[in-house]
């Protein structure tokens, strides 16, 4: 078997899945090999999303986050619609509780204004409650571009195009090690070795540990952070007829327990955020002592911990306390209560945070020649991945040819 490719990219996430597409739709010709190390596609971060198609209104406008948001939006959609994915571009509101977030209503209104949206809108609190019946608040912002859909269903379809075009897919092949050669450079997992002419690596909540492969002192660490989720019986999805958002908290980069109607017509309440002790695990107990000693050895988490300790100490009340969960809530539905909640998903976020303690609120993306590292990809990284996708492969073509 020839194991030498033009292009291997590393992580069978939705954003190395997009990569690799938007390279071979650039050259049809290339040798591409995409390898996982799971024994499937979109089996971490991707399969655990809400399904939120973002507007990009959150992002300083700009920032990678903002450019590729917006773009990455309207090229998800048109692939949805070319490839029969259901979709719906349902709005949002984003809701107002207190005087003092108002400024922050305007101030949010301006960014998606600085970032290209269009229609836009500041609520009254009459107008709120035509749109939300239910939610309490004193204004609101309502964002016409999100939409919903399910990204686990593009990621497969993303799986089927790439094989349809003859990119090479390899699962249960977890990276070891990466090692530069003369003109090459040489992956080894656990059964194979591969050799490829350019490297770029999407590997999701273990970026930082394959970045380091080719990077001694790199200035970042993943921190995972897990979000759990409620569902609202069936009985009572009635009080949310889209998604419904609090101002977020500009100090911290999580957007605070939100509403969530999702494609398949259930409605998700949450998620908090609160740090995890495994950076694939999924429950309250889960546990694993190399992903709980890195996180905590690292310098930057003991600042975070100093930093958000408060907030932390909330996030984890209520991840264990239901009731706590559902006062959260009624901030924005006064009407619910604990037993219209019953137990939904979970999902763990890679966080990057740097030396100082600082958790990157931007896209990162590192290069050293012929190897190109995603070092950090968080939300609204499923929207923007094609978008991702296309940034990355024009860095590729440039160095394959």
């Amino acid at each position: 078997m020839n194991n030498h490719y033009d292009v291997i990219v590393i992580g069978g996430g939705i954003v190395g899945l997009a990569t690799a597409f938007q390279t071979i739709t650039k050259n049809s010709r290339l040798r591409i090999l995409l390898l996982e190390k799971e024994s499937d596609v979109a089996q971490h971060q991707t399969g655990h999303n809400s399904g939120v198609l973002h507007s990009g209104i959150y992002y300083t406008p700009g920032s990678l986050k903002a450019r590729n948001c917006v773009t990455g939006y309207q090229m998800m959609v048109q692939f949805c619609r070319e490839h029969c994915i259901p979709f719906d571009i349902c709005g949002k509101v984003i809701v107002a509780v207190k005087e003092e977030e108002r400024p922050f209503i305007q101030s949010l209104m301006e960014k998606g204004i600085a970032n290209g949206l269009q229609g836009i809108r500041k609520l009254s609190a009459e107008e709120l409650r035509e749109r939300e019946p239910h939610v309490s608040g004193i204004e609101g912002l309502f964002v016409p571009q999100t939409g919903i859909t399910d990204f686990t269903r593009v990621a497969s379809a993303m799986k089927e195009l790439l094989i349809k075009n003859g990119v090479a897919l390899q699962f249960n092949e977890e990276v070891y090690s990466i090692q530069r050669q003369q003109n090459v450079t040489l992956i080894r997992t656990g059964t194979n070795e591969y050799t490829g002419k350019v490297i770029v690596s999407c590997a999701g909540l273990h970026s930082d540990r394959v970045a380091r492969m080719t990077y001694n002192n790199l200035p970042l660490r993943i921190l995972p952070f897990r979000g759990e989720y409620y569902k609202l019986k069936e009985s009572k999805r009635h009080l949310v007829k889209n998604l419904i958002y609090p101002v977020p908290d500009p100090a911290f980069p999580f957007l605070g327990v939100h509403f969530t109607r999702t494609i398949t017509g259930e409605v998700e309440a949450g998620p908090n955020a609160v740090f995890a002790f495994a950076r694939e695990g999924y429950s309250r107990t889960s546990f694993n002592f190399r992903d709980a000693f890195e996180s905590l050895t690292w310098p930057g988490f003991h600042r975070v911990a100093v930093k958000y300790w408060r907030t932390g100490a909330g996030e984890y009340y209520r991840s264990f306390n239901k009731s706590a969960f559902t006062k959260a809530l009624q901030k924005l539905i006064p009407e619910i209560q604990e037993k219209d909640l019953e137990e939904g998903g979970s999902g763990v976020r890679a966080q990057a945070c740097d030396h100082n303690g600082n958790l990157l609120n931007d896209f990162s993306i590192m290069q050293e020649n012929d190897i190109i590292h995603v070092c950090n990809a968080p939300s609204p990284a499923a929207t923007s991945s094609l978008a991702i996708g296309e940034y990355l492969a024009g860095m590729v073509i440039q160095h394959v040819l």
